[in-house]
This record gives C-alpha cells, structure tokens and sequence, in this order.
C-alpha cells in the first residue's frame, strides 16, 4: 500500500530554505511543500517560488508567507512536518519554533548535511562561522590568496541573498563592478562581492547551487565556499573552516548552526584576539577544545586601518557598520567603531535621532544599536533611506566600516573614510599549510 504524501512547510530567509528545497524536497515523491515561511529579511513574504525553479510538481509555483502564520498555515493544509533552513538563531530560539510546530500536531525537523551537501568535481574550501559577522570574509580572502599564490584559478561561491527577481538570480556571476550595477545587487550583497572583485576574484552566486557549481568548475582548480551568516556550506569540503569570534565569547555553541559547524570544522580560527578580552578567549579555546578537539586552531587578528588616521583624530564622527553583524548578528559596535577609538576620534555620534523610515524601524527592532548606524539597503528604497539619514547626522567625519565603498552607492554630504581590514596570523604560514594539504 503506498504511503500518503506528507505536507511540508519550509521556514527560511531567502538562503537555505530554496537550497534545501532544490536539492531534496523538490523531487522527493513522500513529500509536497505547500508553503515557504520568511522571517529576518524584508520583502520576501508576499512572492512566489517561481516554476522556472520549482519544477514540474510545482507547476504555479510555492507561495511565500510571514513565519508569523506559520501556526495558520500548519492547521489550513494539514502540514505533517515543518523544516527549519535558515541560520544564526539560539538554540533556545529553534526549539520554541520546534515547540509551536509540535503544539500544532506537525512534526519538526533540520536536515543534516548529507542531504544539502553538493559534490565538485574540484577541491573545495569552505569558509564559515559560529556567527554572523565573526571575520568570514577576511579569511576567505587570504584563502583565495593562498590558492593564487599557489597558482591556482579559483572561483568563489558565496551563499545566497536572493532578493530581487528570482527567475533573474538562478546563477550569477560577478567579475567587475559593473556586474554589481547590472544585476541591481543590494548592499548587502555588495558587501561579500565587491571585495572580492576589489582584488581580482570572481565569484558566484544565486539560487541554484547545482547549476553555480557546475559553471563555477568550469573555470577554476579550487571552489571556495565563502558561507553566509553561521550557515553550512553548500557543497561538500574538502578542507572546512570555522571562523570563530572571542567578542561573542560562547555563541560558538550556544547557536544554530554554527556550532554544527565548530564540530565539523578541520580549523578553526579565533580572530580579533588583539581586541578580545583575555578570559573571553579563554572561554572560546576551552569551548573549541571540548566540541572539536582534533581541529587545528589558528589565533588571528583583523586590524582595522583608515587611509588618513588624522583625519578622524579629535573629529566628531558617525561610523557606519555592516548591517547583518548589528542586526541577527547582535553585536553593537564593529570595525568602524573600533576604527574610531583607535585613531583618536573626539567622539561618536549617536544616528539614532536622524534616521527615517526603514532606518529608524531597524533602530526600533534592534534596541541594542546605539552608537553606529547599521548600512541596510535590501532595496532601493531603503538605501535612499540610508542616505538620508547618513546625510542628516552632524558630525565632521563618516567613518565606513562595511566591506564596500558606500559611495559608489550613496551620494554623502560630508567626508566620509573607509575602514579595511584583513586576517592576520598570529603566527604566520599555518592557514598556508593547511589550504596546501589538500592541494
């Protein structure tokens, strides 16, 4: 007797949730999902999961709705099971979402790896975190540098942020800075592409990570998986690395997923440790060696550096940081914050009484922002909104520390200075040696 096909719902962020759907619940004949639930980014409740992506068992698509009807939309198709696909949450927090779907009578569960995981034909290096925020970047780009030192092609896969147009996003590929402005990228996917391309990368991106894969092999030795938030790679590592953060000391496992990608990891580097406590390093070492002893651990620095350090001494400043780092990531300050006491800026402003619209909202949902203003821009709307706001602030000085050239974006009213920073090894050549092991 065949069984009964199960309802599913898939609660995302526009990331995981379409990845966990292409590659295991699209063509799963137990299984039909009848809705995606969205939650973290805005404007993505409301659309369509288009048919060009969802497949023939799919043939109008798969609605969209705010994870707030999750309850209703349990009860109105008689959903057999909810999956959770999206990342940096407490674990406590999953586990209240686990409690509502089993109040509703619906069971609850994530998928492991074993299903999401795509194979290359090409070494891959994975990048990832504990937390949003906790130094990913920085570390991919001294990986990509390795890898082209090496001699090696690379390409870089980024994890999704499919905002706009979905049938548009399917595979994309950024070279030049005129990729970003073709392919309307927001801020926020900016701020992993552009700096990336600053040096010479190409990366990739999208919603289908089959198809990106396939394309990104074919012009590369080695994939590099540079991961989103503190999600799972994508496709299957051959070398994995978990980028941990001593200023969030015990978040590395306290949330989901990030401790699933402490216990994976093959390095772990603990970065920003010349601006960590002493004892909150201690708590991440000894954290680190409990749930993945046979890891190696990198200790690693991100030194912040301005172009101009005089130009920010004594000056009363706005600094403006990435924006995911102060929102889900929960951290108040960043490297432009740290940037401003470094250099001897008289002070620093407080943005919250200049932001309008979606800004002030952010401040609003976010008490614990008060000192820098976060870079949101998920849309062109809220980005004008952005630059109102950077552009209504009193201050002498806008310090940047998103990855990105806001003004290539935003038309500033004042002098604005970026922050950079890169990874630094504590001691120099072990992330060397361990990207030419697998070489």
């Amino acid at each position: 007797m065949t069984s009964p096909i199960q309802k599913v719902i898939i609660m995302g962020a526009a990331g995981r949730d379409f990845h966990d759907f292409n590659c295991y619940w699209r063509d799963h004949p137990a299984y039909e999902v009848v809705a995606f639930t969205a939650t973290q980014i805005p404007n993505i409740a409301g659309r369509v999961y288009p048919p060009a992506l969802s497949g023939p068992r799919y043939p109008k698509g798969i609605p969209i709705y705010v994870e707030e009807k999750l309850a209703e939309l349990i009860e109105k198709h008689k959903v057999d099971l909810v999956t959770i696909a999206y990342s940096d949450q407490p674990h406590e927090v999953v586990m209240h979402k686990a409690a509502l779907v089993n109040a509703c009578g619906a069971d609850f569960c994530m998928l492991g790896h074993r299903h999401t995981m795509l194979q290359s034909t090409k070494p891959v290096i994975a990048v990832c975190a504990v937390r949003t925020g906790a130094g990913k970047s920085q570390t991919s780009r001294a990986v990509v540098k390795i890898l082209k030192a090496a001699g090696k092609r690379v390409a870089a896969v980024r994890h999704p942020m499919p905002y706009g147009d979905l049938t548009k996003q399917i595979c994309q590929r950024f070279a030049t800075f005129e990729d970003l402005e073709r392919q309307e990228c927001t801020i926020e996917e900016r701020e992993e592409y552009e700096p990336h391309i600053a040096v010479g990368n190409v990366v990739f991106a999208g919603v289908d990570y089959e198809r990106i894969l396939r394309a990104a092999e074919a012009e590369a030795d080695v994939i590099l998986w540079d991961g989103g938030n503190n999600d799972m790679p994508f496709y299957k590592p051959n070398l994995f690395i978990t980028v941990v953060d001593p200023h969030r000391a015990g978040h590395e496992c306290r949330y989901y997923p990030g401790e699933t990608n402490l216990r994976m990891a093959d390095v772990i580097v603990v970065n920003k440790v010349n601006t960590a406590k002493p004892d909150h390093i201690e708590l991440v070492l000894k954290n680190v060696a409990e749930a993945n002893p046979d890891a190696v651990v990198i200790m690693a620095n991100s030194p912040v550096t301005v172009p101009d350090p005089e130009a920010v001494r004594d000056r009363n400043v706005l600094v403006v940081e990435d924006g995911p780092t102060l929102t889900h990531g929960e951290m108040s300050y960043g490297a432009g914050h740290i940037a401003a006491r470094k250099y001897g800026a008289a002070s620093i402003v407080d943005p919250r009484p200049y932001a309008v619209g979606s800004i002030k909202k952010t401040f609003a949902n976010f008490p614990h922002v008060t000192e820098v203003l976060p870079a949101m821009g998920y849309d062109g709307k809220q980005i004008h909104e952005l630059e109102q706001t950077i552009n209504a602030v009193k201050c002498d000085l806008v310090l940047i520390g998103t990855p990105i050239d806001l003004g290539r974006m935003l038309k500033i009213n004042k002098p604005a200075l970026r922050v950079t920073y890169e990874l630094a090894e504590c001691l120099p050549g072990q992330l060397e040696a361990a990207v030419r092991g697998i070489l």
